[in-house]
């Protein structure tokens, strides 16, 4: 049988060992004799060609060799570096295993690390530097197909607080599970780091932290450059989707309001979180017949998480024929303080709607402070004040004690039923974490995933 002809390629394609370090196109000893040839590889590689099945098994032998998630991170980023094909194709058939280390948990670590494990650029660093050149920097980007912007400021990257331009772990990682699980080309993601600077101090003492050493712009200056960047995205790619990441609480949400009617935007940590969380409830409620209406939720957390949740649960009520007032009184929060009230000083404006008037509010709050106030004397006398720790005890009492005044048969719902999936079954419901385990009758609190 004759050899296929390749198909006539285009001037611009690479040959040689330009072609063998572009990771787009680049695919090692799987390059066939005839591409070999037309390409100009021969003699740049092994002889053996070999099948991506078996550049797979090679993969993954070296990864079980090493033993620390951050070395396997390192391991896969350096194969997503040379060869995009076989990292998505490793992946994809292992997500079990690679999702958690590509992404959450050990992204957080390896961004913690960026600025030690970097070892070559990947995506746009748009900085404080850059204000009135934005568009020309974003032209330097080599694909002028991107269609998914991830962006981040680096403020609030997972839990770990302010990591600065360490952050760009994030939009890289979440767009490599864009590409594994959703099929999105890789040139059509852009992942973006807006580096307006970082208080932390251990990075700005860091020798070896690669983004701007400078405090972090606010007010005006901040807003400047995300207008900048948010013009220059839409001129250099016109219709692009821009996906807020990781912004802290007080830009999150104002940003979110101001570009979400004019661009194709959306946060990730306010309405993709809640997407996710309302499609499980949905999903309980055809289990157990009931309506979205019927149910009151209380979120243990009052940030971002918790904000985009209770606001979808509302829309999911007012389609379900209760009106939003009726809608937000069924939706609860907790934060460090203790269960979201109204009259509650130096509320968030996030949390503002979610701050409802509770039964025996004033009660409650003298017996607080009294089993406060002993906490207190009882540790003094024995020469340990855990004010940290009793603040906190208190605040979880506190939230347990409140909304059992809003559902006073709440232990009864919450223990009924025995082996039925928690979610669903009684109307309160909490997402996130357990309030605090055995604090209702001695036993944990709601679960937060559907399946228990």
């Amino acid at each position: 049988m004759p050899k296929r002809s390749l198909p006539p390629l285009p001037e611009w394609y690479p040959r040689g060992t330009a072609l063998l370090r572009d990771p787009t196109l680049n695919k090692g000893t799987a390059f066939s004799e005839q591409e070999r040839d037309v390409l100009g590889l021969r003699g740049l590689l092994p002889p053996q060609v070999a099948t991506q099945d078996e550049q797979l098994a090679r993969v993954l032998e070296n990864f079980h060799r090493l033993q620390t998630p951050l070395s396997k991170y390192i391991m896969l980023s350096s194969l997503l570096d040379r060869n995009e094909a076989l990292f998505f194709r490793v992946v994809m058939d292992h997500a079990d295993t690679m999702m958690p280390i590509i992404y959450t948990p050990t992204v957080g670590l390896a961004c913690q690390q960026f600025g030690h494990i970097y070892r070559r650029p990947r995506g746009l660093h748009l900085t404080a530097s850059d204000r009135g050149r934005m568009s020309q920097v974003m032209r330097n980007w080599p694909h002028r197909e991107a269609a998914m912007i991830v962006v981040t400021d680096g403020e609030r990257i997972l839990g770990l607080g302010d990591l600065g331009a360490n952050g760009m772990g994030i939009p890289i990682g979440k767009l490599s599970l864009y590409t594994a699980c959703a099929g999105l080309h890789p040139w059509k993601c852009l992942p973006v780091m807006l580096d307006v600077g970082t208080n932390n101090e251990a990075l700005l003492g860091d020798p070896l932290y690669l983004g701007l050493r400078q405090r972090r712009l606010t007010g005006e200056a901040y807003d400047e450059l995300v207008e900048e960047f948010i013009a220059a995205a839409q001129e250099v790619f016109p219709g692009v989707i821009v996906q807020f990441e990781d912004f802290a609480n007080h830009n999150a949400f104002r940003l979110l309001r101001r570009y979400r009617d004019r661009v194709s935007c959306f946060n990730d940590d306010i309405q993709g979180t809640a997407s996710v969380a309302v499609a499980g409830i949905l999903s309980a409620l055809r289990v157990t017949g009931r309506s979205m209406s019927e149910q009151t939720f209380l979120c243990l957390g009052a940030g971002e998480a918790a904000t985009g949740i209770s606001d979808l649960l509302v829309n999911a009520m007012i389609e379900d024929g209760i009106d939003a007032a009726a809608a937000r009184a069924r939706c609860w929060m907790v934060d460090s303080k203790g269960l979201v009230v109204a009259g509650r000083g130096e509320l968030a404006e996030h949390k503002r709607p979610y701050a409802h008037a509770c039964a025996g509010q004033r009660l409650h709050r003298r017996r607080e402070i009294a089993a406060a106030d002993g906490h207190h004397r009882r540790g003094r006398r024995a020469g340990h004040v855990q004010r940290r720790g009793g603040a906190r005890d208190v605040a979880h009492q506190r939230a347990t004690r409140h909304f059992r005044a809003v559902e006073p048969d709440l232990e009864g719902r919450m223990h009924g039923a025995a082996g039925l999936p928690m979610v669903g079954r009684p109307r309160a419901l909490c997402l996130g974490q357990s309030i605090r385990p055995g604090d209702v009758a001695g036993r944990p609190a709601f679960r937060a995933t559907a399946g228990q």
